[in-house]
């Protein structure tokens, strides 16, 4: 059985009742409702019948006896006078009805006489009823009579009328009578009555809303406790729970909420403490490492100053050893400056700058100019970190010559953001093969390989993870798409508010003011630091060969 669809009856009492309160007092008002008018309806109809059913009887039982008594006395051979006397008799009842008779005279002429001629006369009366009053019927053991008393309502000048009639029994031609009696006072009871039960109707739907208002109040107030202790919970209050009273089903979702916040609450606090665990020991790590890292390093340099007079046997070997220490010294600056970025310590040193000036500084410096194409007009001040910016321009154009080839294309401008902050826009596009799509979504992922088979490269797997760091810090963004057209090539544009000190809702933003609590060594020794031994820079004589944290393709999601 297949769902309703969207936009169907369900969708549709949603759009007209958006609230579970509203729903609850319509549908006790629609409840209360059905029950009070069939309730009234039921009422008016046994009352009805019951009024009109009584009135007719005593009418009509009062007519038969009237007619026996009065036409039934009349001589053998009556005259018009007589009949007249007789109808004018029979009206003269407690049931004030007006009478019609019909009879042939002594002479044999047809008299029709009416006590009233002006208010009732044999045209009144229905053709069916004079058909029904004239037929005669055999005698039998069940039909003790040849003739019966009919009788039937009517309206007439629209006011209600009972209309009955009947023929003596005895020797033929006898006289035959018709009764015309007025409903309008059962009428008026009726209506009397019908208001009644609509204004008991009215009162019943109020008292049923009035009733719906409170349960709903009853039953929405410890839901909507629930929903506010949500809404801490999912706000990070993992130490909120609820006032449990009562052992109904909501009493039981309040139990069955504690259990789940105090359950997260463990489990977050366990998966918290194992985090800061790890971030505790890559920092200390990494800071244990720059020690002797830097006697290797004062080593290698020694050795690369010799290069050239050692044994030719054993001078790749120097080399590699030589390359494999600059990358593990770039790898453990970056991960150090991730622990500062995990652990909110990474801090803006924020400075005005020409965004044209600091580009070509960043490219100068790498002995990039022949490679790269600048598309950046003077005169475009940001208030920026300028190492932070070094940074992220090293690893966005390092990244495109790398693996995009050159020409690479950096252009600068400013827009205006939604909120009305100035913005920079500086783009880096190259002209290679571009990113295969499965690969943009994990670019800025750390130690990302966008091939499995070639796990080992040259970077360190965290530069443009880094980048977009630095950018977050800005409280701007990086994002990473394919050009269109012939040219083809990945195209990074990097996203930052033209004044870095405006608040930012990035996380680590720069209003962070010292480590983060339980930070490890790392964390509280060079939060503040912003040197050369930063991570993003390294030493002069490897710039012009891979800048800091430049990524590798088969490691961190550059570009193939």
């Amino acid at each position: 059985m297949s769902d309703e669809p969207p936009g169907g009856l369900r969708g549709r009492v949603a759009s007209l009742l958006p609230t579970l309160r509203l729903r609850l007092v319509v549908v006790f008002a629609l409840v209360a409702l059905t029950a009070a008018v069939s309730a009234s309806g039921i009422a008016y109809w046994l009352n009805r019948d019951a009024v009109l059913t009584r009135t007719q009887d005593a009418a009509l039982n009062d007519f038969r006896q009237t007619m026996e008594d009065g036409a039934g006395k009349l001589p053998r051979r009556f005259d018009c006078e007589q009949l007249r006397e007789a109808a004018l008799g029979m009206a003269r009842t407690t049931q004030s009805y007006d009478v019609v008779l019909l009879g042939e005279d002594k002479d044999g002429r047809r008299c029709t006489v009416s006590s009233s001629a002006k208010d009732f006369t044999y045209e009144d009366v229905p053709r069916k009823l004079r058909t029904a009053v004239n037929q005669k019927r055999p005698v039998t053991e069940t039909n003790a009579y040849p003739y019966h008393l009919y009788w039937q309502r009517i309206t007439l000048g629209g006011e209600p009328y009972l209309v009955g009639g009947g023929k003596l029994v005895g020797q033929q031609p006898a006289p035959t009578g018709y009764l015309l009696k007025s409903l309008a006072p059962e009428r008026d009871d009726l209506n009397s009555l019908a208001w009644s039960l609509g204004i008991a109707t009215t009162v019943a739907l109020l008292g049923a809303m009035l009733l719906a208002q409170a349960a709903a109040t009853g039953v929405l107030r410890p839901v909507r406790r629930l929903a506010d202790a949500a809404r801490r919970l999912g706000e990070g209050k993992l130490d909120t729970r609820l006032k449990v009273t009562g052992t109904d089903e909501l009493a039981e979702l309040s139990r069955t909420f504690n259990e789940t916040a105090e359950s997260l609450e463990k489990r977050v606090a366990e998966l918290s403490g194992r985090e800061e665990s790890s971030r505790r020991f890559v920092a200390d790590m990494s800071h244990e490492l720059r020690t002797p890292l830097t006697a290797i390093s004062a080593v290698t340099e020694v050795l690369e100053e010799e290069q050239e007079n050692l044994d030719p046997l054993i001078a790749p070997a120097v080399g590699l050893v030589i390359s494999e220490t600059r990358r593990l010294g770039d790898l453990v600056e970056n991960l150090m400056e991730v622990t500062r970025f995990d652990a909110g310590t990474a801090k803006l040193v924020l400075d005005s700058v020409d965004v044209a000036d600091q580009v070509t500084a960043c490219i100068d410096a790498r002995a990039w100019l022949d490679a790269v194409d600048l598309d950046a007009d003077r005169g475009i001040m940001a208030r920026l970190d300028p190492r932070r910016l070094d940074v992220i321009l090293a690893n966005l154009i390092g990244n495109a010559l790398k693996h995009g080839g050159s020409p690479v294309r950096v252009s600068v401008r400013t827009t205006e953001a939604p909120d009305g902050r100035g913005e920079l826009l500086v783009e880096v596009a190259d002209r290679g093969p571009g990113i295969p799509e499965d690969v943009l979504p994990h670019v800025f992922d750390r130690f990302y390989k966008a091939s499995a088979s070639r796990p080992r490269s040259e970077g360190s797997g965290l530069g443009l993870s880094i980048a977009m760091e630095n950018a977050h810090v800005h409280g701007g963004e990086i994002t990473a798409r394919n050009a269109q057209g012939s040219e083809g090539g990945a195209v990074f544009t990097l996203r930052l508010p033209r004044d870095g000190s405006e608040p930012a809702d990035n996380d680590g933003a720069a209003d962070g003011d010292g480590p983060a609590e339980g930070g490890s060594r790392a964390d509280s020794a060079d939060a503040d630091r912003t040197d050369a031994d930063d991570a993003g820079t390294s030493h002069p004589r490897d710039q012009r060969d891979h800048p800091p944290g430049t990524d590798r393709p088969d490691t961190d999601g550059g570009q193939p």
